[in-house]
């Protein structure tokens, strides 16, 4: 109890001191003001602060222009549903991403299918260009073709060319063999031997592979994508590097043009595609 006084009467003392501190600077503030009030104008025109220096109107953005002439540029995904036609380029040798039917020049697989749709959802037709995976980034910058599809692996050179949808497979190299070759060729140093004959299409990513991990095998190319399998079921080569059971992992997608708006319209109907199972019925539709 004593305790509890003493503090109280601490405290009531502490606060009787800042009450009349601060009395006392109010009191002095407005006997300042008054005065200089009852000194007249030529007193308060002394003590006045000296004008500020005038602030810039503020200037345009700089980037604004660049933002404007971006916005009146044509893009292309105005001009697909305009012209009503979407012109996609397929190598046309790569199941079940984009086969050529010889006889018929129909295309068929994982991404024709996935195109079609793309192009429904921009009210135009699908139109298929055949290219070739040595001369793909040339046609794709002469503007043959609107994007590129059919089983692209992401690389940076190809995203130097142009931007790429989000990817929409995950796979990577194996090696391919004849059944009494399979534990004989089973990783890359088995392989990379001079006695192994190596198959490869030109011009992809599966040639460039090779190149760059087999430095003693001989690597022999043979341009048609869709019979390949064949030099090495017949005899006439040991292997071919091919995504199944991969040694590295790599990424496929879309090649687009260097156009903002077309991209994300793509990137969301893939996006889209994923989520409500189209994409797994028809990848299940090409591979069952």
């Amino acid at each position: 109890m004593i305790y509890r006084r003493m503090s109280t009467a601490r405290s009531g003392t502490l606060a009787l001191g800042v009450a009349a501190t601060a009395m006392a600077r109010t009191c002095a503030l407005a006997l300042a003001v008054a005065a200089m009030l009852m000194a007249g104008p030529a007193v308060r025109a002394q003590q006045a602060p000296t004008p500020a220096e005038p602030v810039a109107a503020p200037q345009p953005d700089a980037f604004a222009p660049l933002v404007d002439a971006a916005a009146e540029q044509p893009s292309l995904l105005d001009a697909v549903v305009a012209r009503k036609q979407l012109r996609i380029g397929l190598p046309g040798d790569y199941k079940p991403f984009g086969l050529r039917d010889a006889v018929t020049g129909t295309f068929s697989g994982i991404d024709v299918d996935l195109t079609t749709g793309l192009a429904k959802a921009l009210g135009a037709e699908p139109v298929y260009v055949k290219t070739s995976w040595s001369t793909l980034l040339a046609d794709f910058s002469a503007g043959k073709f609107d994007m590129v599809a059919g089983g692209v692996s992401i690389t940076l050179d190809r995203q130097r060319a142009g931007f790429f949808s989000i990817p929409t497979d995950l796979d990577g190299k194996a090696a391919i063999a004849r059944c009494a070759d399979v534990d004989r060729l089973g990783s890359l140093a088995a392989i990379d031997r001079p006695d192994v004959r190596v198959v490869v299409n030109p011009g992809g990513t599966n040639e460039r592979f090779d190149r760059a991990n087999l430095k003693q095998a001989p690597i022999r190319l043979f341009p048609d994508n869709t019979a390949i399998f064949r030099e090495v079921a017949e005899g006439r080569a040991d292997v071919m590097i091919h995504p199944d059971k991969p040694f590295d992992r790599a990424e496929k997608g879309w090649l687009l043009p260097r156009d903002l708006a077309f991209k994300l319209f793509v990137d969301q109907y893939i996006h889209i595609q994923q989520l409500n199972g189209s994409y797994a019925a028809i990848v299940g539709k090409w591979l069952d």
